[in-house]
């Protein structure tokens, strides 16, 4: 065990355990600081203004925690006070916002032996710089991840009136996952934490009004804060705009700042090895606007153009004024059952600690809902302030048993898969190149996942419910980490688009389906493909694993569906009869039966024993785009062109009813686990949930 010697000019610090003075300086050695914290390592030298330290809290079971000392070496008493205010700023600041799950908690703040100390929370992990030296690049889906999780901590501090003033690479740290834990996570999964609050300022007149200190980094800072000392929330803003580009470019902004002043924003693409997103440049443009006025100036309105930047031009407007539709009061929402709703502070609650478990992510996603929800609460049942994409419809149309209990509007394009995943509690769809989340509990959406570069085409859940596979018009498969919402890796390997996904029931196992007219196997514990099946003349666009694990059934264009064997990859038949692209194939819950639908408007069902058909659902007016069995086997769902969805009895081959509410063509259908819910997406870029007592 070695002691640390606290004087902040000694060479060589560290100590055995027991000696008195330091052997290096003759200072007299502190072997805990305030009898509770021991020192044990240097961390960085502050430039004058004394050390930073890591050491142990022996009162917490020798936690570890970072110790600042501040030792200016400075005569001026104006600066020597000007330092003290901001290392006691800093600690208020602390104390202030480290209630967030991504700002240190401050410890202690104490004098000792004429050296302030304040002692934090220890961020297991590295910053951005670190990672960046070792990562080399990032990409646009990383540095809208990483914008994404820093700009709610940004809306929480300007929101407290304090900024930072010192955002960058070196001031944001990476928590590390503990080797304990047994999520699985990505390469850059673990929220970002930042810290080094020492120039934060509070937003008062006279900050804004007067001229100041220049605190900062320069080649971070924007011009105000390094010409007059004045700070904004677009301040910090430009601060992460230029953090974001020194990731994505590996280039310095000192070195810039240092060469060109600031004439290095009007043109910073020029030094992007690889090219980005253009919804992605237009938010990084005006993030490192040089003048204030032109910049952002929330944080919200960053989020707000990370979603909207996303949408074609054209359909801004439409998509603005969905923002308009008035939502219900959270009494009225037909997904919370009437014992929940006289606990209506237990729902914000539940939905936290309950549904979704102790991932930090959907922590972070349903604090912000809670607070949405809690919002609404405390508003007259009349107020139209609201401005929510999603539109909640209380049950008007009931169609014999069955309900349409909601409608989700806000999407930008026809909305081409839904599924539910296995507990029923979340709904995933597409949304142009991205993935929303949708809560079946409250009906509000938890958060977009982003990375595909083209149409996202299909999205499935495992069996299992730990992870959500997305395949895309991007060529590539994505599978994503339910509990960091990051995703994992992404398959490649088809020339053409990727239309449908399935997973084995044991969740080992995903097929999917391409343009290029083959199907790919791959493994899911290593990402590798274990092989690819060839034999259809044309696009794969359904496949699905029969319920033992041994079968696979394909539909494809070419107008036949195909059995393979898993074991060996082989063909064991061909089914042929449909006079139309096969677009959708389906095995009953006991695996006797697969249903396939078609463009030629019908619906055939299969004895997977002999290969025959046994018989043809016909009703629908349009083509057939896609079928799901109820869990229990009895009822087959059917959506199509023809904007209706169709149930059918699968003992008797007849129609139970028929479900009208879509105003374009039906592209999906999916059952919940429990077969009360039936929820379908279509092209008039809305979802509709229904509920069912059969």
């Amino acid at each position: 065990m070695m002691i640390c010697c606290l004087n902040p000019d000694c060479p060589n610090p560290l100590n055995p355990n027991g000696n008195k003075l330091c052997r290096t300086c003759d200072t007299p050695l502190v072997p805990q600081l305030r009898n509770r914290f021991r020192i044990i390592q240097v961390l960085s030298d502050e430039g004058g203004f004394g050390r930073t330290y890591l050491a142990e809290d022996v009162d917490k079971l020798n936690e570890k925690c970072v110790i600042k000392q501040l030792a200016p070496k400075v005569q001026e008493t104006w600066a020597l006070n000007k330092a003290m205010e901001l290392f006691q700023k800093e600690a208020q600041r602390l104390q202030e916002l480290g209630a967030h799950p991504q700002i240190p908690t401050l410890l202690a703040y104490f004098e000792q032996d004429n050296y302030l100390y304040l002692v934090q929370q220890f961020i297991d992990g590295q910053n951005l710089l670190e990672e960046l030296q070792q990562k080399k690049k990032y990409n646009s889906s990383e540095i809208q991840e990483i914008l994404l999780d820093l700009l709610p901590v940004l809306k929480f501090i300007h929101e407290q009136g304090v900024i930072h003033r010192d955002i960058k690479p070196q001031n944001i740290i990476r928590r590390r996952t503990s080797p304990s834990s047994k999520k699985v996570v990505s390469e850059l999964s673990g929220n970002l934490v930042l810290i080094d609050f020492g120039s934060a300022k509070q937003l008062t007149m006279k900050v804004r009004m007067k001229s100041g200190t220049s605190i900062g980094s320069q080649g971070y800072s924007p011009i105000e804060q390094i010409r007059d000392g004045a700070a904004y929330p677009a301040s910090d803003l430009f601060s992460l705009g230029a953090t974001c580009f020194h990731l994505l470019t590996g280039v310095s902004p000192l070195k810039l700042w240092t060469e060109h002043g600031y004439n290095w924003v009007k043109d910073w693409q020029q030094y992007l090895k690889s090219p980005i997103t253009g919804e992605l440049e237009q938010v990084l443009d005006k993030l490192l606007q040089k003048e204030r006025q032109h910049r952002y100036k929330s944080a919200d309105e960053v989020l707000n153009d990370l979603i909207t930047k996303q949408q074609p031009s054209s359909q801004l407007k439409a998509a603005t004024a969905t923002k308009h539709i008035t939502k219900l009061p959270i009494t009225q929402l037909p997904f919370v059952s009437k014992p929940s709703l006289l606990l209506r502070n237990s729902l914000l609650v539940g939905s936290v600690i309950i549904l979704f478990g102790s991932g930090e992510f959907w922590y972070r996603q349903f604090h912000h809902l809670g607070m949405i929800i809690s919002a609404s609460l405390n508003q007259p049942h009349s107020s139209t302030a609201n401005q929510e994409i999603i539109s909640h419809q209380h049950a008007q149309t009931t169609i014999g048993n069955f309900s349409l209990i909601s409608t989700v509007k806000g999407y930008t394009n026809s909305i081409l898969s839904v599924a539910i995943s296995p507990d029923g509690k979340i709904l995933a769809s597409n949304n142009n190149n991205t993935i929303k989340l949708l809560s079946l509990v409250t009906g509000e959406e938890i958060c977009t996942l982003s990375g595909h570069t083209n149409m996202v085409n299909f999205t499935s859940f495992s069996p299992d419910g730990q992870i959500l596979a997305s395949s895309s018009k991007d060529k590539t498969i994505k599978i994503w980490n339910l509990t960091t919402g990051q995703p994992i890796r992404t398959l490649e390997g088809h020339t053409n688009s990727v239309h449908t996904l399935a997973f084995s029931h044991d969740s080992k196992i995903l097929a999917d389906g391409s343009d290029d007219n083959t199907i790919k196997l791959w493994n899911l514990a290593t990402g590798d493909e274990i092989r690819t099946l060839t034999g259809h003349s044309n696009s794969v666009r359904s496949v699905a694993f029969s319920p033992n694990n041994n079968t696979l059934a394909s539909g494809s264009f070419d107008n036949t569906i195909k059995l393979w064997n898993l074991t060996t990859g082989k063909q064991i038949r061909t089914l042929e009869g449909h006079s139309g692209k096969v677009t959708s194939v389906a095995f009953s819950p006991d695996g006797k039966i697969l249903a396939s639908g078609s463009f030629d408007k019908t619906i055939k069902l299969w004895n997977l024993t002999t290969g025959q058909q046994i018989r043809t659902l016909e009703g629908h007016s349009g083509k057939v785009t896609s079928v799901a069995f109820s869990p229990d086997g009895k009822i087959l769902a059917s959506g199509s062109f023809d904007k209706t969805i169709k149930l059918w009895n699968l003992a008797t081959g007849e129609l139970i009813r028929t479900l009208e509410g879509h105003s374009d063509g039906v592209q999906s259908v999916v059952f919940s686990s429990d077969g009360k819910t039936l929820v379908s997406g279509g092209d008039d870029k809305m979802i509709k949930i229904w509920q069912t007592s059969l």
